[in-house]
């Protein structure tokens, strides 16, 4: 038998056998837990509750990032109790980012709903938040905004956040009322090009937000209440809120490189124009070495802003 003829039978035996496709749902919740074992039952309860009221086809997808307490056990013993729970363990500890991402990229629900396990977040609302994505096909993602502050470092966070959304808002011209919230649902093929700029850690939901309103995609902002977490906190104040401002820079620059390097470009060359007819006036036929270097910075990062324009507008998404 020649090789051929082996690919057609094999072929054949392929397409005759009885082969289903996954089920598609309307619902993916997606749910990071990192060592949550006094706690993560209940909130598997909770969302279970609120899902199996709203009469949504659904999966809850807890993810084990790899925890070092007994919360897969915990998960795992919760699998046998409830049938559209789906435990996904990670053998190595890849960040809630990561975490959401593969459980993005994994989810059956054409709707995916990010939330925490840590009990802070009124998960019984999830519902209300995916109906709102049913009957306006126009809103691409739904984001729970905080109206309080319950986490640690609360007097550093609370300005931090502030500082951190309002540098987004002047980046994007669009109104945020809450960044980074853990709570949002959004349309899973609209989110697929994006999966991939997501970091591995806490920025990966300022990400998302950016990402959405980047490229002109409707997000609708609904108060929620914000609870205080059970557990210890994984944020650390001064490595997060960096990375935060980092990210909100780095995807603005990815979609809008001219909205950050312009600002100060434009300011660069404006400054060293009028020096220079100080210079001329104060000392004749005489260029102050600094206006040169003014001048020369802001042309060199006008021409590096229009580069990176220039790279981001022939970039084939």
């Amino acid at each position: 038998m020649t090789a051929t003829n082996r690919f057609q039978q094999r072929s054949a035996a392929l397409e005759s056998s009885d082969v289903t496709a996954p089920e598609r749902l309307d619902v993916t919740v997606v749910l990071p837990c990192y060592n949550e074992q006094d706690h993560v039952l209940k909130e598997i309860e909770r969302i279970s509750a609120a899902m199996d009221r709203s009469g949504y086809s659904y999966e809850l997808l807890a993810i084990d990032d790899c925890s070092t307490d007994n919360t897969l056990a915990v998960l795992r013993e919760a699998e046998l109790r409830f049938p559209s729970l789906r435990v996904m363990p990670f053998h190595r500890n890849g960040g809630s980012g990561t975490a959401r991402r593969i459980g993005t990229q994994q989810a059956r629900g054409e709707i995916v709903v990010w939330t925490d396990a840590d009990m802070t977040y009124p998960n019984e609302r999830i519902p209300e938040l995916v109906q709102l994505l049913e009957k306006d096909q126009n809103i691409d993602q739904v984001v729970g905004a905080r109206t309080s502050e319950q986490g640690t470092h609360k007097f550093l966070r609370v300005p931090a956040k502030w500082i951190i959304r309002k540098i987004a808002e002047r980046l994007t011209g669009v109104k945020i009322p809450d960044l980074n919230s853990g709570l949002r649902a959004f349309r899973r093929d609209v989110s697929l090009p994006y999966l991939r700029l997501l970091p591995p850690g806490f920025s990966c939901v300022t990400t998302i937000t950016m990402a959405f309103l980047h490229n002109q995609h409707d997000v609708r902002y609904v108060s929620i209440d914000y609870a205080k977490r059970a557990g210890s906190s994984k944020f650390h104040f001064v490595r997060d809120a960096y990375r935060y401002i980092l990210q909100v820079v780095r995807m603005v620059m990815y979609f809008n490189p001219l909205k950050v390097l312009m600002p100060p470009a434009l300011w660069l060359v404006g400054i060293g124009l009028v020096k220079i007819i100080y210079d001329v006036i104060a000392h004749p036929v005489r260029v102050a070495n600094n206006t040169v270097m003014l001048l020369m910075a802001g042309l060199i990062i006008t021409a590096v802003a229009l580069l990176a324009d220039l790279i981001v507008r022939s970039r084939s998404e």
